[in-house]
């Protein structure tokens, strides 16, 4: 594992944040199951829904791997998938959330 990320988010949002983290979890494993009946079309609505979520939580990350799995679902690109999913549960288990809303 690498280095811890921080993550700064406003405290208004404090509430909601163990949530929003808790689904992108179960995304992981939806979208893991979905690349395994080659389902793209599922793991593009999650990689949208990531992308369009998670900068409005502070997690532009998120977003980022979103948009990526998003496109690799539409090009029915199965490695880019995996790395994509990947890539969010390296993000998911680096991350430390800290209240403050400061960058």
């Amino acid at each position: 594992m690498g280095e811890r990320i921080v993550v700064h988010i406003d405290p208004d949002l404090e509430e909601l944040i163990p949530g929003f983290l808790a689904n992108r979890g179960k995304d992981v494993g939806a979208m893991r199951e979905a690349l395994a009946r080659d389902d793209f079309d599922r793991i593009r609505i999650s990689g949208h829904s990531m992308k369009g979520a998670g900068g409005g939580y502070g997690f532009d990350a998120i977003t980022e791997i979103g948009a990526r799995i998003e496109q690799a679902a539409i090009a029915r690109d199965a490695s880019a998938v995996s790395s994509g999913v990947d890539a969010l549960v390296d993000y998911l288990g680096r991350i430390d959330v800290v209240y403050d809303g400061e960058s």
